[in-house]
């Protein structure tokens, strides 16, 4: 097996899980053979956002087809 790592930024106006729901949420819906997610950085936009704007990046692993 092969796997390759890419980087997702998910967000979501309501707390840091629901980002890191939106990050994997969009990973299954675009990528075959998801593995795992790691969740690298957690931080909260709040300068350009008109609510809080929570952000988790996060490392999806999925393995490549043959």
């Amino acid at each position: 097996m092969v796997f390759k790592k890419i980087t997702l930024i998910g967000t979501s106006e309501e707390s840091f899980d629901e980002a890191v729901d939106d990050a994997c949420d969009r990973a299954e819906a675009t990528l075959d053979n998801v593995y795992w997610v790691e969740v690298e950085e957690m931080g909260v936009e709040i300068a350009s956002a008109p609510e809080r704007q929570y952000q988790a990046e996060v490392e999806v692993a999925f393995e490549l087809a043959e």
